[in-house]
């Protein structure tokens, strides 16, 4: 499986359910990135994704984006093609 990365931060509902669905997908792994706490990595996220919001999701070198454009490529069936690799 590719490996995923989530930019988030405590206490965010939209990260949790961002989680809830890559683990329903069947992502064992998955690269946790705490912008609340661990210095340096808000500023890391906007400059990758350009964005200032969490979560912010990275399939391999892709960004996806927050929760909202997980779920839509979950609803169009081209989320489990990108987490196949």
């Amino acid at each position: 499986m590719t490996e995923i990365t989530m930019y988030s931060a405590q206490g965010c509902g939209y990260c949790q359910a961002a989680e809830r669905l890559l683990r329903g997908k069947g992502v064992a792994q998955l690269n946790k990135i705490r912008v609340d706490v661990e210095e340096g990595r808000l500023e890391e996220m906007i400059a990758r994704s350009g964005r200032r919001t969490v979560p912010q999701i990275f399939i391999g070198s892709l960004h996806v984006g927050g929760f909202d454009d997980l779920a839509r490529l979950d609803r169009a069936g081209q989320l489990e093609p990108l987490l196949r690799g």
